[in-house]
């Protein structure tokens, strides 16, 4: 495992996922257990302590990037503002507030957890709205790039399992009505997933990877 600090507040891992195997976790399993998730985690924290002095108290916010041959996580400690109503957390030039009891079990469950409850679609910090949908048939997919505009949210197709699956993100301008339009007309054709889609990511077939519903909108028609 690789640790680099990036500044007082922040640190970077980046583990294989031999290593994650060498350390007698499946690479399967972290993603559908919580519990060896965060064993995982706390780990390698352990080891960012030892190595590097990085403080464990206080709120915590972290970033998982699956990669071809491995994890990216990246670790930023929050500081407690003036006002002692939120915590601040350095990211860049600008910062991010998050309500003080933000703590990191809630995150841990939107990192590492499959089952995900559809019915409560998380935000991300820059208010985008991203959900899974799943589809049995290639065909309810042409048939949905026909059907909708999908000018208002970035969307890639995805195949796993024998399953298409399409990965959609909101646009920030779009209003919730309109989020709850398009949310109707894709659930038309599709069925809300409760699988990550960091594990669809990792372990399916990207078909397209920007703009999936105009490409296949194009080259197939009805």
């Amino acid at each position: 495992m690789e640790i680099e600090r990036v500044n007082e507040f922040t640190i970077k891992f980046f583990i294989t996922y031999r290593d994650i195997e060498d350390r007698g976790f499946d690479r399967e399993e972290i993603w559908s257990d919580r519990e060896r998730g965060e064993e995982l985690f706390w780990e390698m924290m352990d080891e960012a302590h030892q190595q590097e002095q990085f403080p464990l108290e206080g709120p915590l916010w972290i970033q998982v990037q699956a990669l071809d041959k491995g994890l990216e996580i990246i670790v930023t400690r929050a500081q407690m503002s003036k006002d002692g109503k939120k915590i601040e957390l350095p990211i860049g030039d600008d910062k991010l507030d998050l309500p003080v009891d933000q703590n990191i079990e809630q995150i841990l469950d939107q990192q590492f957890q499959v089952e995900e409850d559809f019915d409560e679609l998380e935000e991300t910090e820059e208010d985008y709205l991203s959900f899974l949908i799943s589809f049995g048939d290639f065909e309810d997919v042409i048939s949905l790039s026909h059907t909708i505009d999908s000018s208002s949210f970035e969307n890639s197709l995805f195949h796993f399992e024998g399953k298409y699956y399409l990965y959609v993100t909101f646009n920030v301008e779009t209003s919730d009505r309109e989020q709850d339009d398009l949310l109707a007309q894709l659930l038309e054709y599709g069925n809300d997933s409760d699988l990550s889609v960091y594990r669809i990511q990792e372990y399916g077939k990207t078909i397209v990877s920007e703009a999936a519903l105009d490409h296949v909108q194009q080259y197939f028609k009805l």
